[in-house]
């Protein structure tokens, strides 16, 4: 990742392991680096890391306009080109400030703080998104913070106590809680709505980031502990394993040229890193909240795709640089390295061992 990244953040493509600067940057890729730098140091407590976690954390901070949304695309000349990203660019971003906040134990005030401010900001815009995904990713990061303690709240060097409106209104538990049951019910009727036939799913398709939206409903009935959203989650996870995992033992993610409608078969290409670290966390939070440890199993060949046990049996890692290729073609793999592989792979390898 280091490799890949300036002064400004993570440059979003690159022609083989060169950063390309006419593609720019993301907020999209810069989010999610921000997850794989907080792994990168919890595991090791270093100033490198930390300097990163710095780098991209500044890079969401720029992204987000008066309003509280989140910018996506910005070209070298460090110009957003967007008053507002897609909604699953704002999901993917509040995924990442949660994830930041779980890890409260190890990291300075000053970047919690901003975290807290950056969710604070974006909080009246999440009912307003559609896209399922971009819903799931909102949820997940919002769970982080009814779950860690001390999320919710500023932190002080020295003993404080919230007396001002704008403190007392910031980040309120009540709300978060609600806005996520509120959130999670509308994916639970869109499956009710949709499933039948052999089809447990949200959509009537399959397409990408898929494993986000059972993982969602995971993360929320450990928050309020409703039953159904235990058994759809299940459903849908179980549905999508079904569909992914190849007969001979490893991990095939529906294809991005043409994805799987209803009724049809999954498209085999392109085979893109992104899907096998996210169908790798669902799989491990399924583990945990069901109480099925054989969906570590499902996890283990998630990141074994990676390193070789995939379609076209061949390792998407580069040996020379540790670096992760940008998927498998018909033809074989593509051999650029792009912000989203390298992450995908850094994220899976550091949660399977050192998670």
């Amino acid at each position: 990742m280091r490799q890949i990244t300036d002064d400004t953040g993570i440059f979003q493509h690159t022609k083989f392991g060169v950063p390309d600067r006419a593609k720019g940057y993301t907020t999209d890729d810069n989010a999610r680096a921000l997850i794989a730098a907080v792994l990168m140091y919890k595991k090791n407590q270093d100033t490198a890391s930390l300097d990163l976690i710095h780098t991209y954390l500044s890079f969401v901070h720029h992204a987000q306009n008066e309003e509280g949304n989140f910018r996506n695309f910005m070209d070298y000349n460090r110009s957003f080109l967007e008053e507002r990203g897609s909604e699953d660019c704002q999901g993917r971003t509040l995924w990442a400030l949660g994830f930041v906040l779980s890890y409260s134990s190890i990291l300075p005030d000053n970047l919690l703080n901003t975290c807290r401010y950056l969710i604070n900001q974006a909080l009246p815009h999440i009912r307003d998104l559609r896209s399922p995904r971009a819903l799931g990713y909102a949820v997940i990061g919002l769970s982080y913070l009814l779950e860690t303690p001390g999320a919710l709240t500023y932190s002080f060097p020295y003993p404080h106590i919230p007396n001002t409106e704008e403190e007392l209104a910031f980040l309120p538990e009540s709300y978060i809680k609600e806005l996520i049951e509120s959130v999670t019910t509308r994916l639970h009727d869109q499956y009710n709505l949709t499933k039948g036939e052999g089809w447990n799913w949200y959509e009537d398709s399959l397409t990408y980031g898929n494993s986000m939206l059972p993982w969602a409903l995971l993360k929320a009935f450990t928050i309020s502990g409703n039953p159904e959203l235990r058994i759809t989650a299940k459903e849908s996870l179980d549905f999508l394993i079904s569909r992914t995992f190849a007969p001979e033992g490893y991990y095939r993610p529906i294809g991005s040229h043409g994805w799987l409608l209803r009724g049809g078969t999954p498209a085999l290409y392109d085979e893109q890193p992104i899907e096998a670290c996210e169908m790798l966390l669902a799989c491990r939070e399924a583990a945990v909240v069901l109480k099925d440890p054989a969906y570590l199993k499902q996890a283990e060949l998630c990141y074994a795709w990676y390193t070789g046990n995939n379609s076209l049996q061949l390792s998407l890692i580069d040996p020379q640089t540790g670096a992760c290729y940008d998927g498998i073609h018909s033809s074989g793999l593509n051999l650029n390295q792009g912000s989203e592989s390298i992450i995908s792979f850094s994220i899976a390898h550091l949660v399977t061992h050192h998670g």
